[in-house]
């Protein structure tokens, strides 16, 4: 029995013994890479910059009173459609008791002189029609009770105007009715019925009645890094992307580029616009978020591969071309002329054929890579 376990033992150390060398032989051998076979495709390169922003209305109209006092009716909501000179709010003016008071003053005395004169008139009357007075002394009469007459409506209407902020003969051109000032979409009523308003004046805006836009001209507002904003100029051609919209696509142009930039959390951003093209079949509301993607570059049919399979040194690139695929990959290190790149696809200008085959990614590190954007 001793035996036999003593030769189970030696046994056994033997394998370990082996199976070591066997590993430490594995690990000792040289690794051999195995590199994924690219061949050259012919394609469309652009290289384009990414700006972030909003699309809003060209012209955002604010409609401000031109009287103080108490909005007394709200005839229009968000979101309707106006013309120009339609109504949106009535105002009720709440008189100043000093200037009510003055104008009742006024009113008062103007109706006694009238009556005065009136009756001085009428004895003046009959006077010239007897031919007792001369006719210069019935004129100075008649003109007297004229600018009493006019005096008296001038008293009616400035009361007029203190009650009610207009006087009957104007009221066509009430200014207690809030109109627009423009046709289009309201965007924003920020008033009730019941709210007080200040008439916009030298010291101040005023009260804002409601917002109003014409919704069929819209822009593109947005920002660009200074790394970009150098190769772009106006009137390029921009796709914005709103994600509102399931991402929808419109055409737009850039038609202005600040020419001062803010800085922004350690970034010099510079603000861009652009005029929105969009189809009669959609709507776009203000404030909806948008990306637009200015094309800085482009390159149609050209010979094209992946920029990973490029090698950089100093200002030259390389790829390795290949010589032999079996049994052993062998390759050849072969200057290439390049030129715009998308960040996937780099464009070759010089130093391949659409027939020749180059080395490109590790297969293990691409299998690496699947595992990783699987988890």
């Amino acid at each position: 029995m001793k035996k036999v376990r003593g030769i189970i033992l030696l046994v056994i150390l033997g394998l370990v013994v082996i199976w070591t060398f066997v590993v430490l032989w594995n690990k000792s051998r040289p690794k051999v890479d195995v590199y994924e076979i690219v061949t050259p495709t012919t394609g469309t390169i652009e290289n384009k910059t990414v700006a972030t922003g909003k699309v809003e209305p060209r012209d955002e109209i604010l409609i401000k009173p031109q009287i103080s006092g108490i909005i007394s009716e709200v005839m229009k909501e968000a979101g309707e459609k106006v013309t120009i000179g339609e109504v949106l709010a009535t105002v009720k003016v709440i008189p100043e008791m000093g200037q009510l008071n003055s104008a009742e003053s006024r009113l008062k005395v103007s109706d006694i002189n009238l009556k005065q004169i009136q009756t001085e008139y009428e004895r003046q009357e009959r006077l010239y029609i007897n031919k007792v007075i001369s006719k210069e002394e019935f004129d100075a009469s008649d003109a007297a009770f004229r600018k009493a007459k006019e005096e008296q409506v001038n008293a009616q209407d400035a009361l007029d105007i203190v009650r009610e902020g207009v006087a009957k003969k104007y009221a066509k051109l009430s200014n207690t009715q809030i109109r627009s000032t423009i046709s289009g979409m309201i965007l924003d009523v920020p008033v009730k019925a019941g709210n007080s308003v200040i008439q916009a004046n030298t010291f101040n805006d005023g009260t804002t009645i409601a917002s109003v836009a014409n919704m069929n001209d819209l822009i593109f507002r947005g920002n660009i890094d200074e790394t970009e904003v150098g190769k772009i100029k106006e009137r390029m051609p921009i796709v914005l992307t709103v994600g509102a919209l399931n991402s929808n696509k419109f055409d737009a142009r850039l038609e202005y580029i600040s020419p001062k930039g803010l800085e922004e959390n350690g970034a010099v951003l510079f603000e861009i616009k652009a005029a929105v093209k969009v189809p009669d079949t959609v709507f776009i509301r203000a404030g909806y978020s948008a990306n637009a993607e200015i094309v800085l570059a482009r390159a149609s049919d050209v010979l094209t591969i992946p920029e990973s399979s490029v090698e950089f040194s100093n200002d030259s690139a390389f790829v390795y071309k290949v010589k032999e695929e079996k049994p052993k990959q062998v390759f050849e290190k072969s200057p290439v002329k390049i030129g715009i790149s998308d960040g996937v696809k780099v464009e070759i200008k010089d130093g391949l054929t659409a027939t020749d085959k180059i080395r490109g990614n590790k297969i293990e590190d691409k299998a690496k890579d699947k595992d990783k954007n699987k988890k």
